[in-house]
């Protein structure tokens, strides 16, 4: 019931408008558009978004960290602290290459870091011409003579030593939500603590979940082949928990905040530190080439073999999951973490398919047969 009721003085707006504007840092640069109907004037007023380089544009006379503020359903809230370092982040590139200064070469794993600089020599022949610290600072296992934290998280003998919440809890919970307890008052059902390089935490977290899974047995009964189908299809969830630990925020203000694994016995969520990085959105997953949090770690997984590294992960996810006749996933990024929730049991959708079918034939039948009772 809105009705056009014109503004004072188009022209005066639009200068009060642009002044206020230009109070922000960077300044902002509305583009007008001015139209007249039944008499009145009205005005509208379009802000382009910011570079992601330039953000947050905020207001200078209150100051960078007071003056910015993000959008949330209908409010303004003012921007935490980890939100406006995610900006500095991406400017400068302050994640899995920092140094760690705790760290030493002597508390990597030998063997494995020696196959990893011979498979990437493998692959790039000019780095036997490179001295052995200059290979290293090369690959990223130093930087200023310095471990990095990459190094740490893929090739370090005990990576929570140096960063104990940099794992993954992952818990069974007897319910639908936190809290839940079962007939004994337990509140988890399984309970585990998951450390390590990044790759075994990634076999020991899919052995958790497919521990925790019921197994069930399906008969073709066309061919009489057997099938047996845990509640998730295991590819799903590998690729899940891999994107976690490769794309979580590894920054200061996170290492404090393990991956979360939950399963409930309606869902799976996993839960990681960090929402989505850069430009991308949540509808955007999938379908374009993300910036990536992590490149140094995105890499060494691809040479170790855990990961592609063709941003495949998220397609894959929902394919394998269809095909299991399994919800759409569901991929929510909230402020500071991103969740990613997978459903059991089988689409809704296919139900009121059938239901919509078995309605139609009902009205076929009654329209042939108008005194029958259906």
């Amino acid at each position: 019931r809105f009705q056009v009721v014109g503004v004072y003085d188009a022209q005066d707006l639009q200068k009060k408008v642009t002044e206020q504007c230009n109070q922000m840092e960077p300044p902002v640069r509305a583009v007008f558009t001015l139209a007249e109907t039944d008499g009145k004037w009205i005005c509208a007023a379009e802000i382009p978004a910011v570079d992601l380089a330039e953000r947050p544009c905020y207001y200078r006379g209150a100051g960078r960290i007071k003056g910015s503020y993000v959008r949330v359903g209908d409010a303004d809230l003012p921007m935490t602290d980890y939100e406006l370092y995610s900006y500095e982040a991406f400017r400068h590139h302050l994640h899995d290459e920092r140094p760690v200064e705790r760290a030493d070469l002597a508390m990597l794993d030998t063997d494995k870091l020696e196959r990893y600089i011979l498979q990437r020599r493998a692959d790039r022949p000019g780095f036997a011409q490179l001295s052995r610290q200059q290979t290293l600072e090369m690959l990223n296992i130093t930087r200023n003579e310095k471990v990095t934290l990459a190094a740490v998280l893929n090739f370090c003998l005990y990576p929570q030593g140096y960063f104990p919440q940099l794992g993954v809890t992952a818990v069974v919970v007897p319910g639908t939500q936190i809290g839940d307890t079962d007939a004994d008052a337990a509140r988890f059902i399984d309970n585990k603590r998951i450390e390590g390089t990044i790759d075994s935490m990634v076999e020991e977290a899919v052995g958790f979940c497919r521990r925790n899974m019921k197994l069930r047995t399906i008969i073709d009964p066309d061919t009489g082949k057997r099938d047996d189908r845990t509640d998730y299809p295991i590819t799903a969830v590998r690729e899940a928990i891999v994107n976690a630990l490769v794309h979580r925020d590894y920054s200061i203000h996170t290492e404090g905040m393990p991956i979360q694994l939950l399963m409930f016995s309606d869902r799976l969520e996993i839960r990681n530190p960090g929402g989505i990085y850069g430009r991308l959105r949540v509808d955007q997953l999938g379908k374009v080439q993300p910036d990536t949090r992590n490149p140094v770690l995105a890499s060494a997984m691809e040479v170790l073999g855990i990961t592609e590294n063709r941003y495949s992960g998220i397609p894959t996810i929902r394919k394998v999951m269809a095909e299991y006749g399994l919800r759409e996933p569901e991929f929510l990024d909230q402020r500071g973490s991103f969740v990613v929730k997978f459903y059991a049991g089988v689409k809704e959708v296919c139900k009121t398919e059938h239901d919509e079918k078995v309605e139609d034939l009902l009205l076929l039948s009654n329209a042939q047969n108008p005194t029958r009772n259906s």
